[in-house]
């Protein structure tokens, strides 16, 4: 899955938010055309959560099972408990448990995470999770 972004939620919610940021919109609108965009259980339970009715709830979930999806599998599992074990280490395991279990996911299937949350920067600096980390826009844009 080279070139692959597994979607995180916080970059998801924002797809609306790229008005002025040419840049980030075509890269996105690529994204989805190219079909580079992953999705994964814990992603879809908070895209979900996040619709703000019935209506957009079946759109984006519409949308979303047209993607590839990663599976949860065990490895991912323990990598996230172990990261949260590093992370407590050093004070910062308060990270939600989703964005450690994304981080976990993308390692260990060798792919990137498209999100607009520092949380992912965190988790690379304080554990041994590695993936590419792509911020939807750059930090602070919107």
């Amino acid at each position: 899955m080279s070139g692959a972004w597994l979607l995180d939620n916080s970059a998801w919610a924002r797809r609306f938010s790229l008005a002025g940021n040419e840049q980030a919109a075509a890269s996105l609108a690529s994204d989805l055309e190219q079909s580079r965009l992953v999705t994964s259980l814990p992603f879809m339970l908070e895209a979900g959560y996040s619709a703000r009715d019935g209506s957009e709830y079946r759109q984006a979930s519409a949308l979303l099972a047209s993607l590839p999806s990663a599976e949860l599998d065990q490895r991912a599992q323990a990598r996230s408990l172990d990261a949260q074990h590093q992370l407590a280490r050093t004070g910062h395991h308060r990270i939600p448990p989703v964005d450690l279990i994304i981080a976990a996911m993308a390692d260990t299937a060798g792919i990137g995470v498209l999100h607009y949350d520092s949380h992912y920067d965190l988790i690379l600096e304080q554990t041994d999770l590695r993936f590419e980390s792509r911020w939807l826009a750059p930090r602070g844009t919107i």
